[in-house]
């Protein structure tokens, strides 16, 4: 499960961000290419969801997460 005390700082204000377990692997960009970005080999939240189609495909990165870095505190 990811934790808001080791997010990374890139990630904006909101419910969804990406910890510092993240492995560059890509996935979440792949799935959300709304609201994910990598930066220096990991990624990040770069828009929180507007809509309900971007953040069902939120709740599939989190879901897909090999390593549980991303988390949801909405």
């Amino acid at each position: 499960m990811a934790d808001k005390k080791i997010k990374f700082s890139d990630n904006v204000p909101g419910s969804y961000y990406v910890d510092v377990k993240c492995i560059a692997c890509h996935l979440c960009v792949q799935i959300a290419p709304n609201n994910f970005k990598m930066k220096n080999g990991y990624a990040y939240v770069y828009k929180q969801p507007e809509n309900e189609e971007e953040k069902n495909s939120c709740e599939d990165a989190v879901m897909i997460c090999p390593v549980e870095a991303i988390g949801n505190d909405g």
